[in-house]
C-alpha cells in the first residue's frame, strides 16, 4: 500500500511539474505498479533514476532546443505512449521476474532502462553541442536533433547514461561485475540501433511549406510529405524496438 501511494505521488508531482500529461501519469502509474510488483522498491528506484534524469535533462537550456522540438512529433512532456515506449517493456520484464525469479531478468530490466536512458541522454545533451552532427545514413551533417544523426557530444552522454544505469543496477541488485558490463554494453548498444532504425527505417517528413524535414505528419497545419521510412515507425515505435532489440541480444548471455 505504501508503494503504491509513493508511486501516485510520484506520478502527481511529474504532472504537476508539466513533466508528464494526463494520458503520460495514467501510463506512468501502470508502468510503476508493474515494475513494483516484480522488483519492489529496487525496480522502482532504477525507474525513478531514468524518469528523473531524463526529465531534467528535457527542462536543460529548453530555449536552444525550440527548433529541434519543432522538427520532433512530441515535445518534453510525455505522453502515454513515450512512457509505453521507454518502461513498457520493462514492466513486463519485471511482471516475468515476479512469476518465475529468473535472475537474468534483472539484467534484461536493466538493459532496457539503460538503453532508454542511453538514448535520451544522447537526444537531450547532443544537439547542445557546437558542431552539427553527422548521418549515418548520407554521411553529411544534419540538424540538431535529426533521427539517425550523431555527435561526439550526444554519443559521450550516450555512453554516460547507459553507464549511470548500470551502476545504480549494480549497487542494487545482486548482480556480477560481468552482468554490470552487459547492462552498460548493450544499454549503449540500444542506443545504437536506436540511431540506426531513426536513420534507415523510421519516418520522416517534408514541409509543403516551409520545406524542413520533420518528424510531424502535420506541420504548419499542413500535410507533410513522407521522404524517407514507415508511416508506423515513429519515433515511439524505434524506442521500443531499440530497447527489445538491445535486451533480446543481451539474453543470448544471460538467460
Amino acid at each position: 500500500m505504501i508503494s503504491i501511494i509513493i508511486i501516485l505521488l510520484a506520478v502527481f508531482f511529474a504532472w504537476k511539474e508539466g513533466y508528464l500529461s494526463k494520458s503520460g501519469s495514467i501510463a506512468a502509474f501502470f508502468v510503476g505498479i508493474g515494475i513494483q510488483f516484480g522488483f519492489h522498491y529496487q525496480g522502482f528506484i532504477l525507474l525513478g533514476v531514468f524518469f528523473l534524469t531524463s526529465s531534467l535533462l528535457s527542462k536543460f537550456k529548453k530555449d536552444k532546443k525550440t527548433k529541434m522540438e519543432d522538427m520532433h512529433e512530441k515535445g518534453s512532456t510525455r505522453d502515454y505512449m513515450q512512457v509505453i515506449a521507454n518502461g513498457g517493456a520493462a514492466a513486463i520484464v519485471s511482471l516475468l521476474y515476479g512469476w518465475n525469479g529468473e535472475h537474468g531478468l534483472i539484467v534484461l530490466f536493466a538493459v532496457l532502462l539503460a538503453a532508454a536512458n542511453s538514448d535520451t541522454w544522447a537526444s537531450e545533451i547532443g544537439p547542445l553541442s557546437r558542431n552539427k552532427p553527422f548521418s549515418i545514413r548520407t554521411f553529411k551533417k544534419a540538424e540538431a536533433g535529426t533521427s539517425g544523426a550523431m555527435s561526439v557530444t550526444g554519443t559521450f552522454a550516450g555512453i554516460m547514461g547507459s553507464l549511470l544505469i548500470g551502476l545504480c543496477a549494480f549497487m542494487l541488485f545482486p548482480i556480477s561485475i560481468g552482468e554490470f558490463l552487459l547492462i552498460f554494453v548493450f544499454g549503449f548498444i540500444g542506443n545504437l540501433i536506436d540511431t540506426i532504425l531513426g536513420a534507415f527505417v523510421q519516418a520522416e517528413y517534408k514541409c509543403t511549406v516551409c520545406g524542413a524535414k520533420v518528424e510531424k505528419r502535420i506541420h504548419h497545419d499542413r500535410k507533410a510529405k513522407k521522404i524517407k521510412g514507415f508511416t508506423v515507425l515513429n519515433n515511439d515505435a524505434v524506442n521500443i524496438l531499440s530497447g527489445v532489440i538491445a535486451a533480446l541480444l543481451a539474453s543470448f548471455f544471460v538467460l
